[in-house]
């Protein structure tokens, strides 16, 4: 199955892809920042910073991981799906596993004379493949996520190093770890059809509230 079926052209990652990503690794250095305000006694911020850095590039590489499983599932299902609507005789059953392979949505708005079209053009295509393997791109594509978790982790530790004294160091971290919230709850907004300026106000709640979460069960 061509990749640039499910990719765009010129893009490793889709744009919530990418949110996520830069999501989770804002919230993952948020538990330790905030931690460091309630410690700040027993807690060195040489220490909070390596822990930060090192968790993140982890969840980095897991989430890379993870990505590369997601990639095979995907396309594996798609490949499936085609070759099953290749090989089956009755048309009708063919249909309804096309059907079942889209989104409702669209297929509610595709006639059964339209289906019929696809599945003729899907069994004058080229033999796929037996399975699917993953492409340099896929890599390159989880070597994206595992940097993007990592990098989202530097703007907000930078003010531990470049303030000497921890509070004010904590406010500016705090004041740019909600800005980074607000920003990716406004792309969110904006891909998901929802106001943009609401969605920065709920995703900096949102991520306050994981941050609690994750601080109150020892994360």
């Amino acid at each position: 199955m061509p990749e640039a079926a499910s990719k765009p052209i010129g893009t490793l990652l889709q744009p919530m892809e990418t949110i996520t990503e830069i999501l989770l690794g804002v919230i993952m250095t948020l538990t330790f920042t905030c931690t460091l305000a309630v410690t700040a006694d027993q807690l060195q911020v040489h220490t909070m910073l390596i822990g930060a850095l090192g968790c993140n590039l982890a969840w980095g590489v897991i989430d890379a991981g993870v990505y590369l499983i997601t990639r095979i599932n995907t396309e594996g299902r798609i490949i499936g799906a085609v070759r099953a609507i290749r090989e089956v005789d009755d048309g009708n059953v063919a249909r309804q596993i096309l059907g079942d392979s889209l989104h409702p949505l669209l297929a509610s708005a595709l006639s059964k004379d339209q289906l019929e079209l696809i599945r003729q053009h899907l069994r004058q295509m080229p033999e796929p493949p037996e399975r699917f393997s993953l492409t340099k791109r896929d890599w390159r594509a989880a070597g994206h996520v595992c940097l993007l978790c990592f990098l989202s982790t530097l703007p907000i530790v930078l003010p531990f190093i470049f303030m000497s004294e921890a509070g004010p160091a904590l406010r500016v971290s705090n004041a740019i770890a909600v800005a980074m919230l607000a920003l990716l709850g406004y792309r969110f907004g904006y891909r998901s059809g929802i106001s943009p300026w609401m969605t920065a106000l709920i995703m900096v709640a949102f991520g306050a509230a994981l941050v609690g979460v994750a601080i109150a069960l020892g994360g």
